[in-house]
């Protein structure tokens, strides 16, 4: 039975179609499997193998948690190297990336003479607007404040508020600085116009830096112009020390010190580095002079500027000093002048020498003695004195006399010029001599009167030193510590109150005393900060009680500004009844009660308002306590007496 042609070319189609189905569905299964096969095995050889690859058909599929982003890209770029880049589907994640770390909060403060600077990161719960707001109030008129700092929302690190609090502040005592602020960390560096100037701030600085920050100073301070430029060096019995000593360099400082050191310089004694040299050669005629002071085995050499004085000692031979003096003459540079003296020995058979002797006490009463040349000069002398001592401080006992050497009357003057750098001392001038002895309170005092001498007298005229420095004498040395001042000011209080008027907060006459006393601490403490606090007993309504000791803190801190205080850095505040520190059911715990404290402050959030704020919210307390007091009126009497007896 043979089949109709069309049938069979229907069915030959049909097979051919089949096959072909069949041979597509094969080839994509292979393809699919082809590039799931070679995309994992891509991905697990780069170590990808987080990821897993799934082929639909020609799409080949990405799954997984990537750990970061920059790998979830990886594994996108290693299967596009296997297929087609646009057949790769991204159904991957990323791991949710952690937290941030807070940022390193910083600022840096500068400050010139054209204004102030901010620029940094704070967090911002520093309340930037109060920052900016006190350092406007620092600005003097011309400069202007220039504001850089970002604000972040991270919480305070420790110890930034103190620092940032403290550094705040101490910009205004700092014209010309920069000052960096970390978390517990302060670094300040200033220029000052003196090196007295320096001392005080570094002193102020470190006791008022709060205990919670690292402070670190680099305050500089313009080297001294020192005129005339002096060196004056005394050997004896094998040791040597300067009565001054002056440089221009850290170099030159080194040289002479070590020229000095050969000939047993005393320990401690330094150079001062300034300017004003008269020559760069000023080291080498230093060492020059002080060897041959050594060849003489003693005397003294004084050096003015370009004229060098050398003195040997009595006795010493005089081919010896011959010699000494010539070496020393060549080895000079051209620009120096040398002059020697080699004294001679006096007999015992000798009229008196005439001199001039002035003394002064501890107490600063000052006497003169010996001769003078004439009556002009005794006026003379006579005004000089008190001009330089006060009038009521002089005792005048010198008398006219006549042949006296020629400048006697400028060597008594240049005399007591000396004296008045002294605490306490005496100076005798003769014809060969002027000698200076006594105490005093300022480290470099030889040095300036050993320049003034040296300018005063000339090279021709000799003089000597003894000069002696107390640390007691020192006005720096003995500034009180902060906490020290404090307790001299409740010390002050043990036998007589800061007294008011009854249910006022007025001072009472008597309580004049104590507020001198307080006064006159204060003027050595210098200047710190310190709360005014007031307080009350518990009679009485609370708010006429904290109303009334915040006025009485006031009324303190005005006394005490009427005295010239310096009260920058106080602030007046009433606690009214809160702090009791005695029993108030008995007069006398009452009494106790009833008092004014003095704390110190360490910079804070909280105690940053200024002394005028503090009256600003007193006078507020009182207008708010006025409208209650208005508003109820149930006050019985017993409270209205009670409220006096505060």
């Amino acid at each position: 039975m043979r089949l109709p042609l069309t049938l069979t070319v229907l069915a030959t189609f049909a097979l051919a179609a089949i096959l072909s189905l069949a041979a597509a569905s094969l080839t994509a299964t292979v393809i699919e499997e082809n590039s799931e096969f070679g995309v994992q095995g891509a991905l697990d050889k780069a170590g990808l193998d987080w990821a897993e690859t799934h082929a639909d058909g020609l799409s080949v599929y990405l799954t997984g948690v990537a750990p970061t982003e920059a790998e979830r890209f990886m594994a996108m770029s290693t299967a596009g190297g296997i297929v087609d880049s646009a057949r790769v589907i991204d159904n991957m994640e990323v791991a949710a990336t952690a937290a941030l770390a807070a940022p390193k909060f910083s600022v840096e403060i500068l400050r010139n003479e054209s204004g102030i600077s901010l620029i940094g990161l704070i967090p911002e719960a520093s309340d930037k607007e109060r920052i900016v707001s006190r350092l406007q109030k620092m600005t003097g008129p011309g400069e202007a404040l220039a504001d850089f700092m970002e604000t972040a929302m991270y919480d305070m690190p420790i110890g930034w508020r103190d620092a940032l609090n403290f550094g705040v502040a101490s910009l205004d005592d700092l014209p010309r600085s920069k000052i960096s602020i970390a978390a517990g960390k302060v670094a300040i560096t200033a220029m000052t116009d003196s090196a007295e100037e320096k001392v005080k701030l570094e002193e102020h600085l470190q006791k008022s830096t709060p205990r919670s920050v690292a402070l670190t100073l680099d305050i500089s301070a313009p080297r001294p112009v020192i005129t005339p430029f002096t060196l004056r060096a005394i050997y004896q019995d094998d040791a040597l020390r300067f009565d001054a000593c002056s440089a221009d360099t850290d170099i030159a400082k080194s040289r002479i010190l070590k020229a000095a050191t050969d000939l047993g310089l005393a320990d401690g004694q330094d150079c001062t580095i300034g300017l004003g040299v008269p020559s760069p050669t000023w080291s080498k005629a230093s060492v020059v002079a002080l060897e041959g002071l050594g060849k003489l085995g003693g005397g003294s050499v004084t050096i003015t500027d370009a004229d060098i004085s050398l003195v040997a000692a009595e006795g010493t031979d005089t081919a010896l000093f011959d010699k000494v003096v010539a070496e020393t003459e060549k080895a000079l540079p051209e620009i120096f002048a040398l002059h020697a003296v080699l004294p001679t020995v006096t007999s015992d058979g000798e009229s008196s020498i005439p001199e001039f002797i002035a003394t002064l006490s501890p107490e600063g009463l000052m006497q003169m003695r010996g001769r003078l040349g004439s009556e002009l000069s005794r006026t003379t002398i006579s005004g000089y004195a008190e001009a330089r001592f006060g009038s009521q401080n002089i005792y005048d006992a010198t008398r006219v006399a006549e042949a006296l050497p020629q400048g006697w009357l400028n060597r008594a003057m240049s005399s007591l010029d000396a004296l008045s750098k002294l605490h306490n001392g005496v100076v005798t001038v003769t014809p060969d001599l002027v000698e200076v002895a006594g105490k005093t309170g300022q480290k470099d005092a030889s040095a300036k009167i050993s320049q003034l001498l040296a300018e005063r007298l000339g090279n021709s005229q000799q003089f000597s030193l003894n000069v002696t420095y107390v640390e007691a004498l020192d006005p720096l040395a003995n500034i009180p510590t902060p906490e020290e001042c404090v307790a001299q000011l409740q010390t002050a209080q043990t036998e007589a109150k800061i007294s008011f008027e009854p249910g006022s907060g007025t001072l009472d006459p008597s309580a004049k005393p104590v507020i001198d006393a307080i006064a006159a601490i204060l003027e050595t403490c210098g200047e710190l900060p310190l709360e005014i606090q007031g307080h009350t007993d518990s009679q009485g309504r609370e708010s006429m009680n904290l109303s009334l000791s915040q006025s009485r803190a006031q009324s303190v801190l005005a006394a005490l500004r009427d005295r010239r205080i310096l009260t920058g850095a106080f602030v007046a505040n009433g606690y009214g009844e809160a702090t009791p520190i005695a029993d108030n059911g008995t007069e006398a715990g009452r009494e106790a009660n009833r008092r004014i404290e003095f704390v110190l402050m360490q910079p804070s959030e909280e105690k940053v308002e200024d002394s005028e704020n503090s009256s600003q919210e007193s006078l507020e307390n009182k207008d708010e306590t006025v409208k209650e007091d208005a508003a109820g009126q149930e006050a019985t009497d017993q409270e209205t007496t009670e409220d006096v007896q505060n």
